[in-house]
């Protein structure tokens, strides 16, 4: 007989042994001796609770020996000791029937046996006699579950891969918050190095060079004017409202006044945001009361008309008291000539990069623009110019640079028409349009600190932005 030939013979006499041994001792071992053992490819329905069902079958296609024994449901938990008794046979299986010896001392034992446990989540699991190790797979009906739960699991792998990236980022990103806090502290101790007060006066001394830079730029020729930019809706159609026009300074409270004639109260707003949204506002009660619109702030003070008289009144917000007051000789007053809207305009103060000014007229000068230099502290007129314009023909007027530029109208279709040089005494016709969005202007002015038009238009506060052509300065230092 050939090799092969008896290499079958002993495969075939190893499954009969070790199918007739399961049959007969695989119960014993657990204490199941009157378990009916059903024929080979057969099985005989025991209940679940009284016994075991030992199946046999016929060799597989990969030559293993294919052993399965059906567990009852009760009893078989690893608390019970049956349990313990078929772990022992799992390791006896394992090894080969004990006093057997495989036919061919070279070729490993070549059975196995599947265990089926119903009720229990530890089972044991199936032994490949060929090396005494365990299966890599199971039983068809486990195997077809582990199958599903390994597909279910492999769109994981993208997420880990990405887990991985992001602990990459995060670890990057925690390094740059260790740099940045190490930037800081440097900062901060660097800060440290100087008090409150001295940075403070860093920053006054930086603005006041900044105002300086611009002073050197020259006072320059205004060339055009800005579509209007409303900041608020508020009062009535005519009134007056205005911030500090001193250079340089840090005041950004605003000021507010209703109306024309014979008013007395002012509002003072802290900021231009809490004059916008009407709040943080105190009220000052004038001891006497303005006439016209052409008011102005001046380095803490107000300057205004005395109702029903030619007085130049000076007005000390934080102390609330007047300071001094002055007649403006031969200045006519009580409509006696306003401005083309009437309106007590007679007196009009205003300021620009060189001072306190004022514009009225006079008899003497047949109802003519008199534009006169003053002293903020003594309200004294320094100088007087007549610039031979008619007021009554003049909408409104304000000062930039020692210039006095008037408009035409107080209505729409007004434009800058007519500038008078204080520098040279010499006047010319311009024609530099002006938006008149609102139709009615009671109030004009410029303040040199922000460089804008400030206007009251039919109760409208409204601002501009003003273009001035420029002549460079270059002596001296900034």
């Amino acid at each position: 007989m050939t090799v092969p030939l008896l290499k079958i013979g002993a495969v075939l006499s190893t499954m009969a042994m070790v199918t007739n041994w399961m049959s007969q001792t695989l119960p014993s071992l657990v204490g199941l001796n009157g378990t009916a053992v059903s024929r080979a490819g057969t099985s005989e329905k025991i209940s679940p609770d009284e016994g075991w069902q030992v199946y046999t079958s016929a060799q597989a296609p990969d030559g293993k020996c294919l052993c399965t024994a059906v567990i009852p449901v009760q009893g078989t938990c690893s608390r019970d000791l049956r349990s313990h008794q078929l772990r022992q046979l799992m390791e006896k299986v394992s090894v080969g029937r004990p006093g057997a010896k495989s036919a061919l001392p070279d070729e490993p034992a070549n059975v196995v046996v599947n265990l089926w446990v119903g009720g229990c989540t530890a089972l044991p699991s199936s032994t490949d006699l060929r090396g005494g190790g365990p299966l890599s797979s199971v039983g068809a009906p486990h195997g077809g579950e582990l199958k599903d739960k390994m597909t279910e699991l492999l769109p994981l792998m993208p997420v880990l891969d990405q887990y991985k990236s992001d602990t990459r980022l995060i670890v990057h990103l925690k390094e740059e918050v260790r740099n940045l806090s190490g930037s800081l502290l440097a900062i901060q101790e660097e800060m440290g190095a100087y008090d409150y007060e001295e940075l403070q006066q860093r920053v006054l001394m930086l603005e006041a060079r900044l105002h300086a830079c611009m002073q050197k730029l020259g006072c320059g020729k205004l060339t055009g004017v800005s579509n209007p930019i409303t900041i608020r809706a508020s009062g009535s159609r005519f009134g007056s409202w205005m911030t500090d026009t001193m250079t340089p300074s840090t005041d950004s409270r605003v000021w507010y006044m209703d109306g024309y004639y014979k008013g007395r109260r002012v509002l003072e707003f802290r900021t231009l945001n809490d004059f916008v949204t009407g709040q943080n506002f105190v009220q000052h009660l004038l001891p006497h009361p303005w006439a016209g619109t052409g008011h102005v702030v001046f380095n803490g003070s107000l300057y205004y008309n005395k109702y029903q008289s030619n007085v130049a009144v000076k007005y000390h917000f934080r102390s609330r008291s007047v300071l001094v007051q002055r007649s403006l000789a031969g200045a006519g007053y009580n409509n006696t000539f306003p401005y083309s809207w009437g309106g007590f305009s007679d007196i009009d103060f205003m300021v620009d990069e060189s001072g306190l000014w004022a514009v009225y007229t006079t008899n003497q000068n047949a109802g003519n623009i008199v534009v006169s230099r003053v002293d903020p502290q003594t309200l004294e007129v320094l100088r007087s110019w007549d610039t031979g314009y008619p007021k009554r023909s003049a909408g409104e007027s304000f000062m930039i640079c020692g210039t006095l530029y008037v408009t035409n109208s107080h209505l729409a279709g007004a434009k800058i028409y007519f500038a008078y040089y204080t520098n040279t005494s010499s006047y010319e016709y311009t024609d530099i349009p002006f938006h008149n969005q609102y139709s009615h202007i009671s109030m004009l002015d410029y303040n040199p600190r922000e460089r804008v038009l400030y206007t009251w238009n039919n109760g409208h506060q409204v601002i501009y932005n003003v273009t001035l052509f420029h002549v460079i300065k270059t002596s001296g230092e900034l």
